[in-house]
């Protein structure tokens, strides 16, 4: 068996802790290893990092850890740990990864990659110029029920696609009356939160993984809930925006409306809907199900508002098989980034495709600043 070794930075939070180290790497541990097309296994070997050291013991004893450290700088003159993953809060993302590409790791981390397009790209020509293999978190595309909508999309099923229609988002409480289920970091401009830069960055990959490019954007945002309370019981004021609504120009002619908000009661089947309609079908896609209409069993509705309506919509859907067994979104890329370091495996997910992610969050923003369309250019690895 070959041994990796993996800096894991920020497991404390939310994120780190629950997708990245309990059923990602953990999981990759209990089943021993990555399998390589060898067929020998690649296990992986932790140090946690973090501020808070009662946490990473905890961590590290929970599940089954030797190693851990407060200090980000003693950690990456580690030798025999030669990858870096960061999972902190986006605003100490950018310092943190350049440190480690600094000191030769290569890297994963979750999005968005830094707080503006130019920390970016910095980012990317530092790794392509120390020859480091890099890659960041793309979860959505691995799951379920987007795989499912890929396959589709793959198959033809839709014919001429030409509208995409999604909504995200659930309510959070304020904090006050009920402890709010989001760190309240998220809502603070200053500390890097804000509805926009968060999900645009996967806004981003979504639509140009299954759909393509993005050639022009349209946004509008809002902060809705203007006070919450953070974690020590006290208010503060929400100095970010909690909900966006967006449309989107895809290179080809394919209308995409998004809307994300974190002041939302839901309504549907699932906290993420995407519907795809086609000349010759339609799909409704959420976290895990996806369900399909083709235009043979499509129902002729008449408007007519005087009148109960006679059709059972929802009846007239059939859901997409499996036909396969999903595993953990965020555990699929982690073995996908882990062969591409052992066996040089592909691995399209690199800190290029997330500084589009951050790109797209910074024309949103300007969008909504200016009240305009703003094209999307290609951002190049120059």
């Amino acid at each position: 068996m070959n041994r990796i070794g993996i800096i894991l930075n920020g497991v404390t939070g939310r994120m780190g802790a629950n997708q990245h180290l309990a059923r990602s790497l953990a999981a990759i541990r209990a089943e021993g290893g990555v399998l390589l097309s060898n067929g020998t296994r690649l296990y992986p070997e932790l140090l946690l990092v973090g501020r808070n050291e009662s946490k990473l013991r905890e961590l590290c004893a929970r599940y089954g850890v030797d190693r851990f450290s407060t200090s980000l700088a003693s950690s990456l003159a580690e030798e025999d740990f030669p990858v870096y993953f960061d999972a902190q809060v986006t605003s100490r993302r950018a310092e943190s990864v350049r440190a480690a590409l600094l000191a030769g790791k290569h890297i994963y981390c979750e999005k968005p990659l830094a707080g503006t397009v130019e920390e970016c790209m910095s980012l990317v020509r530092l790794a392509r110029e120390r020859n480091l293999k890099n890659g960041i978190v793309q979860d959505k595309l691995f799951l379920p029920g987007l795989r499912k909508l890929k396959r589709l999309i793959d198959s033809g099923f839709f014919g001429r696609i030409f509208s995409v229609r999604g909504e995200f988002g659930y309510w959070v409480f304020e904090g006050d009356w009920q402890p709010a289920q989001r760190p309240s970091w998220n809502y603070r401009a200053e500390d890097g939160g804000g509805i926009v830069l968060d999900m645009y960055a996967h806004w981003q990959y979504v639509l140009e993984g299954l759909f393509g490019p993005v050639k022009s954007l349209l946004c509008h945002a809002a902060t809705h809930i203007p006070r919450r309370v953070d974690e020590q019981g006290r208010s503060y004021a929400c100095t970010a925006d909690d909900a966006s609504y967006g449309m989107f120009e895809i290179e080809g002619g394919i209308t995409v409306q998004l809307n994300a908000s974190w002041a939302f009661r839901v309504y549907r089947d699932d906290l993420f809907v995407i519907q795809v309609d086609g000349a010759h079908g339609t799909a409704v896609a959420g976290l895990r199900d996806c369900k399909v209409q083709h235009r043979s069993f499509t129902p002729k509705p008449v408007w007519n508002p005087d009148l109960p309506s006679t059709i059972d919509y929802r009846a007239a859907w059939q859901d997409v098989p499996a036909n396969q067994e999903f595993d953990n979104a965020f555990k699929v890329q982690w073995e996908m980034f882990l062969r591409h370091i052992a066996e040089d495996a592909p691995f399209p997910h690199t800190l290029l495709e997330g500084a589009k992610g951050v790109q797209l969050a910074e024309l949103a923003l300007r969008s909504w600043q200016e009240r305009r369309w703003v094209d999307v250019p290609a951002l190049k690895d120059a």
